[in-house]
């Protein structure tokens, strides 16, 4: 029994490299990373991370939270159809051509997907013969299908409060009075591989030699399936860390409370469909609610009247060495006060080897930062401020 499941483990992970999802989320996150790095570069000048930073937060957490999630699928048992694998890898590529990245989140993927394999499994869609599992088993892939989804938007939560936070990007934008202000956005893809449960019969008809587990007097195969989960933030009233870490936790609960709905589904078959179609609402609903905050929100990332705030900071940069951080305000360069960017780079000239800065932190509290500067080391210190003028086409907001 034990070399069975190691058989069937080691052949259901090959197969995902045989799933087009998996190679299109890396198309995907380079996608995106190219994309931020030239409109960093048209608003500053300079990019904060490089091409390949999406590309580097696509799987590590990923695969932590889709080993969880596996856990709790596989170990309670839970059996679901092929074709809402298929249904949902359809929707992940169909999403992602609005440009839209946070439609290629659980909720509008899988939660869709749900409703598709419902529809075909009652109007007796004509799909192809492997993707046809769902005839053959009873009410109960519905829930199933309802607790991963659950499951995932609480994975969804876990990476936004771990990971949107790292590396959000700095843009320049107008405000509706034609005032220059700055923002973060946090845009990103990751993917979950998922071990799953289907019908073993389902991947036999296409691959006779697929291995089975048998499980009471039913058989079961083992797949890896990569599920996506696309997240945009956009932040102007507050600090990046705060505002994902908050937007994190909102998720992680409402994915809690689908997950109590969901498995009140094996006992009331209409509560999963009710979670199904909460998760897709009530997701919306976060997203609006978070945007008509920001909205209303004074800009935090502004100009001041002491000082000049920190937007960004390029990695491995005199200012990052110096722990300098976004949301800091730098008051004083050698000794002189600021106003602008202008002033900060005159001042900073006057001493061509050190450099000494107020600077007020998050907290409103002062603290004096130094250090020497060598030959070849970033001409701006790797700060990025909220500038006077740029050409560069503007938003509004």
């Amino acid at each position: 029994m034990i070399e069975e499941w190691i058989f069937e483990f080691l052949k259901g992970t090959g197969k995902l490299l045989l799933n087009p999802v998996f190679y299109y989320l890396f198309f995907v996150a380079a996608f995106l990373g190219i994309s931020r790095v030239k409109r960093e570069r048209k608003d500053f000048s300079v990019r904060a991370e490089n091409a390949y930073f999406e590309l580097r937060q696509l799987l590590p957490l990923g695969i932590l939270a889709g080993l969880a999630v596996s856990v709790v699928m596989v170990g309670a048992g839970l059996v679901l159809p092929l074709e809402t694998i298929v249904f949902t890898a359809a929707l992940t590529f169909l999403w992602s051509l609005t440009a839209k990245v946070r439609w290629m989140a659980p909720v509008y993927t899988l939660g869709f997907a749900f409703f598709a394999t419902m529809f075909a499994f009652e109007q007796e869609w004509p799909l192809p013969s492997f993707a046809q599992s769902a005839s053959d088993l009873d009410s109960s892939i519905f829930p199933s299908i309802a607790v991963l989804l659950a499951l995932l938007v609480i994975a969804e939560g876990f990476l936004i409060i771990r990971n949107g936070r790292k590396g959000t990007s700095p843009r320049l934008v107008k405000s509706k009075r034609g005032q220059i202000i700055g923002i973060h956005e946090s845009k990103r893809i990751w993917m979950v591989p998922v071990f799953l449960l289907i019908p073993g019969q389902a991947l036999q008809l296409p691959f006779e030699w697929w291995p089975m587990i048998p499980i009471g007097d039913e058989m079961y195969s083992l797949i890896l399936v990569p599920f996506s989960i696309g997240f945009h933030q956009r932040i102007q009233g507050t600090l990046p860390k705060e505002a994902t870490a908050l937007l994190g936790q909102r998720i992680s609960v409402f994915g809690i409370l689908l997950l109590l709905i969901s498995a009140a589904g094996y006992w009331y078959p209409l509560a999963a469909v009710g979670a199904s179609a909460l998760a897709i609402i009530g997701r919306e609903f976060i997203s609006l609610r978070q945007r008509m905050a920001e909205d209303q929100a004074p800009f935090y990332f502004s100009k001041r009247n002491q000082g000049i705030m920190v937007l960004g900071v390029v990695p491995d940069s005199p200012a990052d060495k110096m722990s300098l951080g976004v949301g800091e305000v730098v008051t004083k360069v050698n000794g002189v006060k600021i106003h602008d960017e202008k002033g900060f780079y005159e001042a900073l000239q006057k001493n061509g080897a050190h450099c000494k800065l107020e600077v007020f932190d998050v907290n409103g509290q002062v603290r004096f930062v130094q250090r020497a500067l060598y030959e070849g080391d970033h001409h701006e210190l790797g700060l990025l401020f909220v500038q006077d003028e740029k050409k560069w086409d503007s938003e509004a907001v």
